[in-house]
């Protein structure tokens, strides 16, 4: 080690970021004759010192160490370029560095998801409930009186709504417009037949679905339950039910239809006049996974997600995880706070589908760790207390003895929690201001703590900001060990061909103005806080096709994320979100990953592998055996980049990830190019991604 080559390589740092050898001690809580002594080369930093010093200075300890920068987490050109909106072009040469492999690994964590209750990402989407309204909430239709989503049969028929059957669990506070009911029908005349259907359901020939329905007929009536095309002609499976008694009771058949129908019906009818309460509905294929769609989950498997958030999001503010108590066709519909949030699908309603049990089931079939929000808006930090209690205490304790009367023995072991979501944006609903939430937080996390003293906590606001910091953040510190930052890049105006090219570079553009705030946010943050960037997207690429632009967009964050996670402190990071919303396409008979779900599968090489190289451009790291991945992006609108290799070993594999359109809709086609590759070199097309693995 050379201590002159170290201290003048720490000068060179500090004077890049604009910082006083008083300001950098200030920050270290050292002085400034110590930060003098270090830059002279007369003494190193204490080893309790050098990864707050690296995360100052935005390099790795390995860097102060050699005295020398080895391009790992570093900021380059194409950073400050994209910090300043211009236009990115990656055209050219690159040739790929054999560095030697830091201690440093790849975090899986840096590998997640979101999963919330937000427009289709659950229902239409991971569930497998195949009704919509199932539950009927909100208001009838309009000179009908049947409920949304449903018609009618019966031209003289009577549909009113009812008392419902679904219900709040335990400590239901939520002060909002809640309109639960029970469907009503009453047939008068005998010779008429009634009842309600849904159109617009697909189903396939021979594939089986279990029908139900909880319902109450003080006479009894005989239902039809069929299968149907879309006028009702042709039934092409039908079942009957006889319901029967005052008492809300629960009826299930299974239906298997003849043909394909990808726009069919379902039709409840009788005949004979009386009167039936329905109470819910639902129809799913037999082979779901707690309600949820098997193809989606094998999806979510191939992504590799590690970490995966839930309920939200903004949807933390409206979920009691109590409701997840109760029987699924008995957990009540509410009308949301942020009602946008919810559409096209769900009517500005939640219908709590999923509940604790579900979820974990689910982190545990596909691999990832649990990382669930409270919400600290409604329920009591005793309340959430519980709920921590409900997820990791044994049969010693209350809600652990609930856990496992209820079919969970083993703890669940959930050490991921966040203090809500979003706080101080404004649109959550509880104190927004800084010290407000400070307050609550302290209050949620001191009592989730008691209950499990080793939780990795994460507090909320909006960062960067120097407020929220030193009056919520800094307060928080010894309780949570991460702050949330989100960040959503440009959304590309695709309206007139002569600006796709401009609307392509502003959208990858952003991914600098990412990492820009997150440098910001390092600097007001104290170097025991580390960020959890859990939630990450392009703005409003839910409302639209995937395409090849969101791709791009994603390998440049994931290869930022990688670069920085060490330097800036990363612990986390959650993709918005998996299904429907940007990774995973969902239609009704199949699913497959967009653009952006290819990219983040094939950025799982790099996990837990050591981290050789890391730029916008490129990463390359080692795994256990010694072998090298190499990931590479071109990002460049028109312009080829030729990857020189001659540096590297030898390379047994090549697969390229390309297409001829950034618009939407649009994937990548994968090509493998082992052959292609000549003179130690590889010329990439424009916008693409390059896989290289190394003996």
């Amino acid at each position: 080690m050379n201590l002159a080559q170290t201290g003048h390589f720490l000068t060179q740092r500090r004077n890049a970021l604009g910082l006083t050898q008083a300001q950098l001690a200030q920050r270290l809580d050292v002085t400034d004759k110590a930060v003098s002594k270090w830059e002279r080369g007369k003494s190193l930093p204490d080893i309790a010192l050098l990864n707050r010093l690296a995360a100052e200075l935005r390099v790795s300890v390995v860097e102060i160490l050699s005295g020398e920068s080895l391009n790992v987490g570093r900021s380059s050109n194409l950073d400050e370029a994209l910090s300043q909106g211009e236009d990115l072009d990656q055209a050219g040469e690159l040739t790929l560095p054999r560095t030697e492999a830091e201690d440093l690994l790849v975090s899986p964590y840096l590998f997640g998801c979101n999963l919330e209750h937000t427009r289709s990402c659950l229902a239409g989407g991971l569930s497998a409930q195949m009704l919509r309204n199932r539950k009927f909430a909100g208001k009838p239709t309009a000179c009908e009186g049947c409920a949304l989503e449903w018609f009618p049969i019966g031209e003289r028929a009577i549909f009113s709504f009812d008392e419902p059957y679904t219900r709040h669990g335990e400590g239901y506070h939520m002060q909002r417009t809640i309109e639960c009911n029970s469907l009503s029908v009453f047939a008068p005349y005998p010779e008429e037949t009634a009842g309600v259907g849904q159109h617009g359901l697909s189903f396939a020939a021979g594939r089986a679905y279990l029908f139900a329905v909880v319902a109450k007929s003080a006479a009894g009536v005989t239902l039809s339950v069929s299968l149907t095309d879309r006028a009702g002609k042709i039934a092409y499976d039908c079942r009957t039910v006889a319901v029967k008694g005052a008492d809300w009771t629960r009826y299930e058949v299974e239906l298997c239809p003849a043909s394909t129908d990808v726009d069919g019906d379902l039709r409840i009818t009788w005949e004979g006049g009386g009167s039936v309460c329905f109470g819910a509905l639902s129809l799913l294929p037999k082979d779901n996974f707690r309600g949820m769609r098997k193809d989606v989950i094998e999806k979510l498997k191939e992504l590799g997600i590690k970490v995966l958030r839930w309920p939200g999001g903004n949807f933390a503010g409206e979920f009691n995880w109590m409701d997840g108590l109760l029987p699924v066709d008995m957990r009540a519909p509410f009308q949301s706070y942020l009602g946008l949030e919810t559409q096209p699908h769900t009517l500005g309603f939640d219908f709590s589908e999923i509940n604790t049990d579900d979820f974990v089931a689910l982190c545990r079939e596909i691999g990832a760790q649990p990382f669930l929000t409270i919400n600290p808006c409604w329920n009591t930090p005793e309340e959430n207390a519980a709920w921590v209690e409900y997820c990791n205490g044994d049969a010693s304790t209350k809600y652990g003895r609930l856990r496992i009367e209820r079919g969970w023995e083993a703890p669940y072991d959930v050490q991921l929690w966040s203090l809500g979501n979003e706080f101080g944006y404004g649109h959550m609903e509880g104190d927004n201001s800084p010290g407000g939430y400070c307050h609550i937080a302290q209050e949620n996390g001191k009592k989730m703590l008691e209950v499990s003293p080793n939780l990795s906590l994460c507090s909320s606001g909006p960062y960067p900001s120097k407020e929220w910091s030193e009056l919520s953040a800094r307060p928080l510190s010894g309780i949570a060990q991460m702050i949330s930052q989100h960040y959503y890049g440009y959304a590309p105006k695709y309206t007139d061909p002569d600006t796709v090219e401009q609307e392509y570079g502003k959208c990858l553009a952003s991914v600098g103005r990412m990492r820009e705030l997150i440098h910001q946010s390092r600097q007001y943050l104290a170097p025991n806080i580390r960020i959890s960037m859990d939630e990450w997207n392009v703005w409003y690429a839910w409302y639209r096709p995937s395409s090849v632009t969101d791709g791009i967009y994603a390998a440049l964050a994931l290869h930022m994320l990688m670069e920085e996670a060490e330097k800036s402190g990363i612990a986390l990071a959650c993709h918005f979100q998996a299904v429907n919303e940007g990774l995973i396409r969902v239609t009704p008979d199949g699913a497959s990953l967009t653009a952006q779900g290819q990219i983040f599968s094939l950025m799982t090489c790099h996990m837990g592998n050591r981290l050789c190289f890391a730029s916008p451009e490129a990463v390359i790291s080692e795994d256990k055996t010694g072998a090298r991945v190499a990931t590479v992006v071109n990002a460049s609108y028109q312009g080829k980049k030729r990857v020189d290799l001659s540096a590297c070993s030898r390379c047994t594999q090549a697969v390229l990830y390309t297409s001829k359109s950034v618009l939407p809709p649009s994937v990548f086609e994968q090509e493998d190019v082992l052959a292609q590759i000549q003179d130690g070199s590889i010329e990439m097309p424009p916008h693409s991604v390059l896989f290289l693995r190394f003996a």
